[in-house]
């Protein structure tokens, strides 16, 4: 089974093709920062208010260090626990992608904050600024919790692997980087940041595979090994989201203060819980909050978008991976 201890290094026969196909698509998906053209934002950020100055300034040091963590997770973790090679081959190109995203945070915060000392800051968020490092420290404790096992050899400890695995593809890619993602896409929707837009498609097309790839693993295990589901596990992941929720509303305090139009606390509170909802029914439990999304220019960002006449390059863009030509071929 998908999780019996071990590492099971063999491809043929393979035992979960389905993960394979992942690997494949994230690869069709390959983008680079260098294709970012966040310069063209500057002009923006000039004449923006004291208010979204500051929005921006705390969403950047989010992003800082935001994948890194996520990253961790997925080294000192996942790839130890789930036991398919096809799997795997998607754990490892995940975890380039998160590097790419980290890059593209690093380019951000050197174009968007000149001055180094800001920089500084905004690195160093998780430590001095309540509302990131509540969330930060949110992440290290369910990294922690499973940092001291090594073979997942009985059903508690299955379930607090399931319950890591659920915590970062539901709270923290599946919450935290859609919370960020809204902020992002309200100053699209208002015609700024048009270069960050752009490579938040790509981020958040990212994320949503890795969301969904997760989804799967805990699909699998679910069919593997019914037993493991039960109403206490879903009440633990029920007060899990619960708790990031509430974190994720305290960095919306933090960000929106007395609120902008088209973008508020109360809002935030919305969206967030109509996300939640949505992550729940994904795992085949009940919704907590029904809520509804407040705003309209997150609609449709949950399926790949059309190109973008004005865009420099869409980001439904795709690499081909398979397929060859000899050059005696008749075309």
């Amino acid at each position: 089974m998908l999780l019996d201890p071990g590492m099971d290094l063999t491809l043929r026969p393979m035992r979960y093709p389905d993960f394979y196909e992942r690997y494949r698509a994230a690869i069709r998906n390959t983008w680079t920062v260098e294709e970012v053209d966040l310069h063209t934002d500057l002009a923006d950020l000039a004449r923006m208010t004291a208010q979204e100055r500051h929005l921006i300034n705390r969403l950047v040091a989010f992003f800082a260090t935001g994948d890194s963590i996520v990253a961790n997770n997925l080294v000192l973790n996942l790839y130890q626990h789930v036991n398919a090679p096809e799997a795997r081959l998607y754990l490892s190109r995940q975890l380039y992608e998160e590097a790419v995203h980290v890059q593209f945070y690093l380019t951000l915060l050197d174009t968007y904050l000149p001055d180094p000392e800001e920089r500084v800051k905004a690195f160093a968020a998780v430590d001095h600024i309540p509302s990131i490092r509540d969330k930060a420290e949110f992440c290290f404790r369910w990294i922690d919790s499973i940092n001291g096992i090594d073979r997942l050899e009985s059903p508690g400890e299955r379930r607090l692997f399931l319950l890591n695995l659920i915590c970062f593809a539901a709270c923290i890619e599946g919450l935290f980087f859609y919370g960020a993602f809204a902020y992002v896409y309200w100053f699209r929707s208002r015609g700024l940041l048009s270069g960050l837009a752009t490579g938040t498609n790509w981020v958040f097309r990212d994320e949503s595979m890795h969301m969904e790839f997760a989804f799967s693993v805990v699909d699998t295990v679910r069919a593997e090994e019914p037993e493991l589901f039960d109403d206490e596990l879903s009440a633990q992941v029920t007060r899990m989201i619960e708790e990031a929720v509430e974190a994720e509303l305290a960095f919306a305090r933090d960000l929106c203060g007395d609120g902008m139009p088209g973008m508020s606390v109360e809002q935030m509170r919305s969206y967030l819980q109509y996300v939640a909802d949505q992550r729940l029914a994904r795992l085949g439990m009940p919704a907590r909050y029904g809520a509804a999304n407040p705003f309209a220019f997150m609609e449709l960002q949950d399926v790949q978008e059309l190109a973008n006449f004005f865009e420099r390059r869409v980001s439904a863009y795709q690499v081909a991976v398979e397929g060859n030509v000899s050059f005696d071929e008749t075309f």
